[in-house]
């Protein structure tokens, strides 16, 4: 019966047969142990030299890690670890032997690795990663399909900026003159809404961005959602449910990643936890927070935007992202709605995520009032061809981006 190692928990007492490579291998005497992973998971192989065919025990001997092998045994509970399963191997046949393994058990450092990245990749905590990221995805269409978004494909190349000018990366587009590498689907998503009502897109970002840090990144993935009819509150309540519901779904399907990469998993199981709690993350207003972070130490302005350390700061003790909302509009784009209590203050919020994550979404509610949006525009300087291209999404469409990188 050819089995993966994931569902091995299906076929206790049964001979299987698996395709894979040999991840790992150490031997003792008459035993062989053969660590074998196939993609879906990693399992201990025993090859018992007395109860194999010679060809067997040689092979056994002869494998070398990465070798591409195809195994049957008898899978059998494990002794000393519950949940877990070990292979009885009575057949093993090499497809390929590899040569020399060129990462060892040593640290190696990120130079070494980004240059075997292909190599780097067949790790376990890289295998981890990957697999975690995928579930993530997953989490997040679940989540928008759920409640009626439609997934639009948003394009790469575009016309112009979305997120300011200075972080574009410029292509020369044949003989039609200058286009730019997608900063964020948001505009397409706000044309895509006045059809469809709710939209969200899921796809690469290109920033080009002058700081080297793991928070300025060339290149991510990110996803945009709109919707029409949303006002702050309830736009605040989606981006709750949003991450609450991710959680929940990587601490249900991937407890054996989140082992592999020793996540501690109490912070996460709290977030989960607030599933039901009527505003489970805490809101700050702009001020609030800057008055927090005055008596935390920090020497941030009021009216400047929030720093790496002073997110940090916001974030060290509290065991569930916090809101900031409400900023000075003199900081934040031309569209976002002006607060009714006080136009100098926006509908908007940035989301911090704990220990030390920064920013997980940012959001606002979008200017629905046309001349109010055309003045923006003019206070800011825009040329007039953009009034019209933009003014489409300002019918009554109260918008909520977010971005998770």
């Amino acid at each position: 019966m050819t089995s993966t190692i994931s569902s091995l928990s299906f076929h206790i007492g049964k001979s299987v047969t698996i395709s894979g490579w040999l991840y790992n291998k150490r031997s003792s005497g008459k035993i062989a142990f053969l660590e074998l992973r196939d993609g879906s998971g990693f399992v201990q192989g025993i090859v018992y030299k007395p109860d194999v065919a010679e060809t067997v025990w040689q092979a056994a001997e002869q494998v070398t890690q990465e070798s591409s092998v195809i195994v049957a045994g008898t899978v059998a509970a494990h002794p000393k670890r519950p949940g877990e399963f070990e292979l009885h191997i009575t057949e093993l046949t090499i497809v390929q032997l590899a040569p020399e393994y060129p990462l060892g058990k040593k640290e190696h450092g990120p130079d070494f690795l980004l240059d075997n990245r292909h190599l780097w990749l067949r790790s376990k905590k890289q295998w981890a990663i990957q697999r975690v990221r995928d579930v993530a995805i997953q989490a997040i269409y679940e989540f928008f399909h759920s409640r009626g978004f439609i997934k639009i494909d948003t394009p790469i190349l575009t016309p112009d900026a979305c997120e300011g000018a200075t972080t574009l990366f410029e292509l020369e587009y044949f003989d039609q003159g200058k286009v730019f590498l997608s900063q964020s689907g948001q505009l397409y998503l706000e044309a895509a809404i006045m059809s469809v009502g709710k939209a969200f897109d899921f796809g690469p970002t290109f920033r080009a961005e002058k700081s080297k840090t793991k928070r300025h990144l060339t290149e991510f993935w990110m996803m945009d959602a709109e919707a029409a009819f949303v006002e702050h509150e309830e736009n605040m309540r989606i981006q709750e449910e949003l991450i609450i519901a991710v959680v929940r779904t990587a601490l249900e399907r991937c407890a054996v990643e989140l082992a592999i990469l020793e996540r501690t998993l109490a912070p996460l199981q709290h977030i989960a936890s607030l599933q039901n709690k009527k505003a489970p993350f805490t809101r700050l207003s702009y001020a609030d927070a800057i008055k927090q972070l005055h008596s935390l130490g920090s020497d941030i302005k009021d009216g400047e935007d929030l720093g790496n350390d002073d997110e940090s700061l916001l974030t060290t003790d509290s065991p569930a992202p916090i809101f900031i909302e409400r900023w000075p509009r003199a900081i934040k784009p031309f569209y976002m709605k002006r607060d009714p209590k006080n136009p100098e203050l926006v509908l908007n919020n940035d989301l911090i995520g704990i220990e030390g994550a920064g920013e997980l979404i940012g959001g606002s509610q979008r200017e629905d009032d046309y001349e109010t949006l055309q003045a923006a525009i003019e206070l800011e300087g825009r040329p007039d061809q953009n009034i019209s291209g933009i003014s489409i999404c300002a019918a009554l469409a109260a918008c909520l981006t977010a971005a998770l990188d």
